[in-house]
């Protein structure tokens, strides 16, 4: 009774403002705004209801900084969309109007409510979340962001183009660069590349331009054939343990063995491997451990590897990938040139080209593996891939004709359409198909001395069914994450459906993940072209240096906190923790008496509130989450009305 006594005197003088937005019709097509309202208006504490049209507008903003300013309210509801979108919004709004920022609550009436209810029951729903919103704020201290140091050091993880982008922009902004890479070489997929589209370069002299100003930068550290052991620690003060070791046996023996043949020189470029480092590659297992700031992963994706019998792989030796055309197209180029392409000395006529091999895969239509799920999602950057090779073929091997079969075209980007048209221009011949009515690769047993048939029913002849001779199929493959399943574990980060590491918001948080300090660059986050996974490592690269630049960090103090004069010490509350070296017991004296109670560490403390779940004394609480506001929120979300 005497802590409820407590908490009334401390709530009772708040003065609530509620701002409700339409949400330009998102919410006020299903919920009845005006009378949510009326009904907030007779909840205790609240002093001031309005709403307007995009409260994250700026006269949205303006109208809480006015009501904070002139001193009508001190605590702020808006009820809008998910708080994941504009809390960040709304509390700069309150500290531009001089408020303490933790002084808000957000009611979401848009995920939660409009999206999934109509009618009376939606007015009703919002009313009541509203409401508990409003009940809570009541209970709410002004907080304060608390500071911990921040070395000015990053590391990354991964050594193809984004990863060397992302270091080399990090180490001009005057942040020390420790880069791992797992591989003995740099440039990743990149380096095993010929040209790129829409540039015409060759993608050795878009490594050829990056890897030596990394190598050759003294505030960049790079090792390589290095895989991550160990992490600990929190934004600003991470610790990394990494090894160095020589490749397993038949790991990259065919990369080293070409890099061997080629007689490059460390830092030279070798092509469709990479550059090697000064340092070459470690002859003994060697630990290493780093004391770094932040980190950003650049850990990359491998084309997608069909199954055996997919669309004849496997089965038939006529039946490649298009990275591996890509090498041929490049073999033929250092040859005499000649009007058809040639594959191990075979004169090819006709190419058949698949596309959507292990993308847009469908359940029910694919066969699915055990191990692994659907990749359901489009790799974007395929349909392009694909017809600039097919264009490359035809204009340098012009008595080598191409069939097209897809499903498809997603020519995306500025200037790629015309790869379409190009290859129309180029005599492409085009079929196109149903996922359900996938082209069958089978030997040609027919007449002809081309070994493969392809047999497709062509929806651009009206469910034809065509037949079209191969001497070669290639599959225009999508692409994958690399497993990084081990990472994914040691940092606690989230990865999405599709396994590729999900970002906090994809457009107000691209690059950052929920663990602070942590953020993704490149193509270990979403398939992206060149010159998007370059982009997304700049950004990350400018985020971790705007992180790290002041030498400290400022976190939100929404962190478990003890009351020392209920705590017992039973450990309960370090046992159900879920962030290691949250929560300690340590000794301390307390009336002379030398015993062991709770400590947070407000670095590493989550706020997830497992410990005040389980203290048996109710001696812990979240800051900003206490267990009386939940009860104060249900209390209101249960109430037979909402009234005075």
């Amino acid at each position: 009774m005497e802590d409820e006594d407590k908490a009334k005197e401390t709530t009772s003088g708040q003065k609530v403002g509620v701002y409700v937005c339409h949400c330009g019709g998102n919410i006020s097509d299903h919920v009845d705004v005006g009378k949510v309202c009326e009904n907030i208006k007779n909840v205790p504490g609240v002093v001031s209801v309005r709403n307007n049209m995009f409260m994250c507008s700026d006269p949205g903003q303006e109208m809480i900084m006015e009501d904070l300013k002139n001193g009508t309210i001190d605590r702020v509801v808006v009820a809008s969309c998910a708080p994941s979108l504009h809390e960040t919004t709304f509390r700069n709004a309150i500290s531009r109007a001089g408020g303490n920022p933790y002084i808000y609550e957000h009611a979401n009436i848009r995920e939660q409510v409009s999206w999934v209810h109509h009618g009376d029951n939606a007015t009703e729903k919002a009313s009541r979340l509203v409401a508990a919103a409003a009940a809570k704020a009541k209970g709410l201290q002004p907080l304060e962001a608390f500071r911990v140091d921040a070395r000015k050091h990053a590391t990354v993880i991964g050594g193809g183009i984004a990863g060397l982008r992302a270091a080399k922009d990090l180490a001009d902004r005057g942040i020390e660069v420790v880069l791992i890479e797992k591989s003995p070489f740099l440039g990743g997929w990149t380096a095993k590349w010929d040209h790129v589209f829409p540039t015409g370069d060759n993608a050795s002299d878009l490594i050829m331009e990056l890897a030596p100003q990394v190598l050759n930068d003294p505030t960049i550290t790079v090792y390589n054939c290095a895989r991550v052991t160990s992490f600990e620690g929190f934004v600003g003060n991470f610790k990394l343990g990494f090894k160095t070791q020589s490749p397993e046996k038949g790991e990259y023996e065919d990369e080293i063995k070409k890099m061997i043949e080629s007689g490059k020189k460390p830092g030279e470029f070798i092509p469709f491997v990479g550059v090697s480092p000064s340092s070459g590659i470690p002859d003994a297992s060697e630990e290493h451990t780093v004391q770094t700031g932040a980190i950003i992963l650049a850990t990359g994706f491998r084309p997608y590897t069909p199954r055996t019998g997919e669309f004849g792989y496997g089965k038939f030796q006529e039946v490649i990938t298009l990275p591996e055309l890509i090498r041929i197209i490049a073999e033929n180029r250092e040859n005499e040139p000649d009007d058809t392409l040639k594959v191990n000395g075979r004169d090819i006529k006709s190419i058949a080209m698949i596309h959507c091999v292990g993308s847009r895969q469908i359940p029910g239509i694919h066969e699915e593996d055990e191990d692994k799920p659907l990749n359901q999602y489009c790799s974007r950057t395929c349909c392009s891939a694909v017809l600039h090779a097919a264009n490359m073929i035809r204009e340098t091997h012009p008595k080598t004709h191409i069939y097209d079969f897809y499903r498809d075209i997603r020519t995306y980007g500025r200037g790629q359409e015309e790869l379409y048209e190009d290859a129309s221009k180029n005599k492409v011949v085009f079929f196109r198909f149903e996922a359900q009515d996938s082209p069958v690769v089978a030997k040609n047993s027919g007449p002809g001395d081309h070994p493969l048939l392809v047999t497709v029913k062509d929806t651009l002849t009206f469910g034809e069914e065509i037949q079209a001779p191969a001497d070669l199929v290639v599959l225009a493959v999508g692409m994958e994450p690399n497993n990084v399943s081990d990472l994914v574990e040691m940092m606690k980060i989230s990865e999405g459906v599709d396994k590729f590491l999900l970002e906090v918001h994809p457009k107000l948080r691209p690059v950052e993940v929920a663990v602070s300090g942590i953020l993704l660059a490149g193509t270990c986050q979403a398939p992206f072209d060149i010159g998007e996974a370059c982009a997304a490592a700049s950004g990350a690269a400018v985020k971790t240096s705007a992180l790290l630049g002041r030498g400290y960090v400022e976190l939100d103090p929404f962190v478990a906190e003890v009351d020392l004069n209920k705590c017992k010490g039973t450990g309960a509350c370090v046992e159900a923790c879920l962030n290691k070296g949250a929560l300690t017991l340590v000794e301390m004296e307390i009336n002379g008496e030398t015993v062991k109670r709770a400590q947070v560490n407000p670095a590493t403390c989550s706020g997830c509130g497992a410990c005040t779940a389980v203290c048996p004394e109710r001696a812990i609480n979240v800051k900003g989450w206490t267990l009386k506001q939940y009860e104060d929120m249900v209390d209101m979300i249960v109430a037979d009305r909402i009234a005075a």
